[in-house]
């Protein structure tokens, strides 16, 4: 697992901090830079549940019938299976992603380790990690 170091995830700079390899209840990402409004595609997770706790910035969950601004200090959970995609805001942003079991860690590694950018390819690699890919960056559950 590449814990501690840093990794592009989608565009986005990302370090994992705790994974299941070691024992870990709880897979950690820190999404150290995050670039104005980013957006992922629309997307559930099927094995686990993923949680935001903001340390910079704002970013906007959009879940069905609820849109959530984030802001510093904040927590806000997307249960398994419930779509969801966010648009980060105006100003680059800072989160960390805590996923409960541990998994979405090692999503993020095996992105990074990949070329990623074809649609194709990241529907597969999600589809591997429990993720479903509903639509393109831009589609609101």
């Amino acid at each position: 697992m590449l814990r501690g170091m840093d990794l592009n995830f989608l565009g986005s700079r990302a370090r994992i901090l705790a994974h299941a390899g070691e024992g870990a209840p709880l897979g950690v990402v820190d999404m150290l830079e995050v670039p104005p409004e980013h957006m992922p595609p629309l997307h559930v997770h099927h094995d686990h549940d993923e949680a935001f706790y903001m340390l910079d910035g704002t970013a906007t969950l959009h879940m069905p019938d609820a849109e959530i601004t984030i802001h510093p200090g904040d927590y806000v959970l997307a249960p398994r299976c419930v779509p969801h995609t966010y648009r980060v805001g105006e100003e680059p942003a800072r989160w960390l992603v805590i996923s409960h079991p541990a998994g979405f860690e090692r999503f993020v590694a095996e992105v990074a380790a990949a070329d990623a950018s074809d649609p194709a390819r990241l529907t597969a690699i999600a589809g591997r990690h429990g993720i479903e890919i509903l639509g393109p960056p831009g589609d609101l559950p």
